[in-house]
Parts: structure tokens; sequence; C-alpha cells
């Protein structure tokens, strides 16, 4: 595992190449692009075995009527010819999502190596994939190591909190089948992370939910709050369609703001450098005038697409919209979609529809108004399209700006920023 001297460095690396990208904007980006850009790859479509309550992406399967969500192998080979082709960087990162990307069999992701072998053309190719864990086994987790996948893990804390909207079609309990799939992942010593939901329920337990993932082993931990609309015809609303109802286990901006706090002032006394929690770095960045590897609190969108199976690339994984349809990986290449007048303006509309009160802000750099998805509020002077989760992101900047100073100035003295955890700030 890494010490917290080589995480330094290669965050301060990691850094280095996202603020080249602080000049980049959608009228200027160079062709092809001269940072790294990602599509996120759903080889089995929407389909899952499981039934989340709060998931927005199963009733995305309305989107390609009945029959199979299973990638051929065509588009396959013509999204990893394309994709590497529009890369600059010498590491190319694939990522495989869902639905769940486990219901493809081992063979799929085989020939997804020997197809990247193929185009690779000298690169370093790197892959992760998001998974449930369910459905993990020996032969996969083999698979994974050997082959050096990183892998994430979707699990919402303890077993009570992770129970409460992750279950089965039947309605049945997972917890216990995600918690093996864990226990088979540092068996084989797969190296993973955990991605969590937090939703109205698991929010008001910073503390529980924290300590569940030390005690489990996880070191690398991302979580995203749950800010679903629905229509009044009761389907998903999208970031710009205004109104629509929230469902019920939505967290409140209190709740969320509550949240952060809670984690934080448990990390930040006995874990910076021993546990990696993303939003944490992300703010970081912000810090040392960095854009975050967090695309929900960079600057710009636009670089962070997503494909379906079919080989339809839409502009966002939130964004599977008519609206945010950029193409078809079959009839165009990853760069014209990419650099396409559409997506430039997805991108710019980030920073173009900020409120005067984001504007103002004096945290508007540590998250630049957040995900456009969750732009339907109402700012303090009247104004739409404020961020709805904004007074919970503000109550936790506040409360956590001594600290995150005080790393900052270590890590631009060359220091770790783990030295917060001795200072003065704590007596």
């Amino acid at each position: 595992m890494l010490d917290d001297k080589v995480k330094l460095l290669k965050f301060v690396d990691t850094l280095n190449i996202v603020a080249k990208m602080n000049s980049l904007t959608p009228g200027n980006l160079p062709t092809p692009f001269a940072y790294p850009l990602y599509i996120m790859a759903k080889a089995a479509g929407p389909a899952c075995n499981l039934a989340c309550d709060y998931c927005y992406y199963l009733s995305k399967s309305e989107l390609f009527g009945r029959g199979r969500t299973h990638m051929d192998d065509a588009t396959l080979e013509r999204f990893i010819k394309s994709y590497i082709e529009a890369q600059t960087m010498p590491v190319v990162q694939f990522t495989w999502h869902g639905g769940e990307p486990t219901l493809r069999r081992l063979d799929f992701y085989r020939k997804v190596m020997e197809l990247q072998r193929k185009y690779a053309g000298g690169r370093q190719i790197e892959n992760s994939l998001q998974t449930n864990g369910t459905l993990l086994t020996d032969e996969w987790c083999r698979f994974l190591r050997d082959n050096g996948w990183l892998v994430g893990i979707s699990i919402d804390g303890p077993e009570e909190f992770h129970n409460e909207y992750r279950r089965t079609p039947l309605g049945k309990a997972t917890f216990n089948k995600v918690m093996a799939g864990i226990r088979l992942l540092q068996r084989h010593g797969v190296e993973w992370n955990a991605m969590a939901v937090v939703n109205d329920y698991n929010a008001e337990y910073p503390a529980e939910f924290y300590n569940f993932f030390k005690e489990i082993g996880c070191r690398y931990l991302q979580f995203t709050p749950i800010v679903e609309r629905k229509t009044a015809e009761g389907s998903l609303a999208s970031g710009i369609t205004p109104g629509g109802q929230l469902t019920p286990m939505s967290v409140t901006p209190e709740q969320w703001g509550n949240f952060l706090c809670g984690v934080f002032d448990l990390w930040v006394r006995e874990d910076v450098g021993r546990m990696f929690v993303q939003i944490f770095d992300a703010t970081l960045a912000g810090y040392v005038g960095a854009e975050p590897g967090l695309c929900t609190m960079g600057r710009h969108c636009g670089h962070a697409a997503v494909m379906e199976h079919n080989g339809d690339v839409y502009a966002c994984d939130h964004f599977v919209f008519d609206t945010h349809y950029l193409g078809n990986i079959n009839s165009q290449s990853v760069t014209e979609m990419m650099m396409s007048e559409r997506q430039q303006v997805f991108g710019a509309s980030k920073q173009a529809g900020l409120t005067e009160q984001c504007r103002k802000c004096a945290y508007l750099a540590m998250c630049n108004g957040e995900c456009p998805r969750n732009r339907f509020g109402i700012s303090r002077t009247g104004e739409a399209g404020h961020n709805y989760l904004c007074e919970g992101y503000h109550r936790f900047f506040a409360h956590s700006e001594p600290y995150f100073r005080f790393m900052a100035g270590e890590l631009k003295a060359g220091r770790a920023p783990a030295n917060v955890m001795k200072s003065d700030l704590f007596r």
C-alpha cells in the first residue's frame, strides 16, 4: 500500500496535471484533447441483479426498448479503438460501470483486454470496475488481481443502513453478499475502494457510517448524496427540468452539511494520510488552486461522458436524456462527440449558469456550484438555478476551513498534509 509520502507525491503530481486544465475553456479546447477525457462504458447497459430504491439508472431501460442490453463485439472494438485514439496522455483509463457490469461474463472482459493491447499504441492501459460486489467469485478476483484492475464497491455503510434501500428485486437484503464480495477482494489482494450513497437515513449517523468503513479495512472512500426528483408523470427529472418532487430518500441540505462535518471531524483528527476521502481530497485541491479530480466540484463539465451498451454516448452519466445525446460510437468517433458544439456548451454551462450568490461566495473555488443536476433551488435573492445542497456545502466549508488552510500550507511547502493532526488547531 502507498505510504503517506508516496501518496503526497502522487497527489502533487495530480494537481500539476489538472492545473493545466484551468486555462481551458470550451471555446479553446485543442484537438485532440490536451488532458484526459473519460467515457464510462455500460457493458451490460441498465441491467442489474439488484433493485435499489434510489437507483436513477434502471429506468433508462425505457430508452432501449425490449431485448438484450449487452454490448456487442463490434461496438466494443470501435469504442476501445476510438477512445484510445482520442487520448493524448500516456495513461488511458477505462471505467466499466452499470447497471451491474459483472452480469457480463469474464470472457467479455478478457476480450476487452485483448482489444486494448491491440490498439494501445504504446500507451499504458488501466481499468476500473464499479460493482455491487454480489456476483464476485474467486475466478473474478483472480482476474482482477492478475490484471491490475481497480474495483469500486457500492456499499452504503453498516448492515442496517445498507439494507434500507439496497435490496434485490424480491426485496431481500444484500449486505451479507456485498461483504462476502469485499472479503474475496481482500483475500485475493485486489485493490478496491468503497462508493457509498448518502441518503435520508444514513446521513443521520456520520460517526457510525465512517467508523464502519475503517473497521472493514477501507482506505479509499467516496460518497455521493442522493438528490432525486420526480416529475408529475412519475419519471426522473433532469438537472435542467424545473420543479418536480423530491423523493423521500433524498438528503436535505441540513443533513448533508451535518454529515460532512461529522465525518470530517473524525477523519481530520485521526486519519489524514491513512484514509483517503474523495470529497476531502477535492476540497484540498481547491485550496491549492487546482481543479479537483471530482467532476462535481470542478470548474467545467464536459470531459466525462457515458456510453450505453448500444454505443449511444451522452454528455454525462446523470444526463442520459435526449437533450444531451452526443451520437453513437458506431457512426462517430470519440473525438467528434466530445469536441461537438453540444458537449462544449454543456461543459461551459456549469460556470455560465452560476447564480450571483455562487459568484460572490467565499468558497466558490471549492465547489464551483457543484453538479448542475442539483441546480433546481432558489438563491437568497430569488434567482433560479441555485444548487439545492448549497447550504450544506457552505456549512462544511466554513467548518473545515482552518484545517484545510493548514493542510494546503503544508502541501505547498512539500510537507505532508497529515501534519494537521499534530497541529495547534486541536489544542
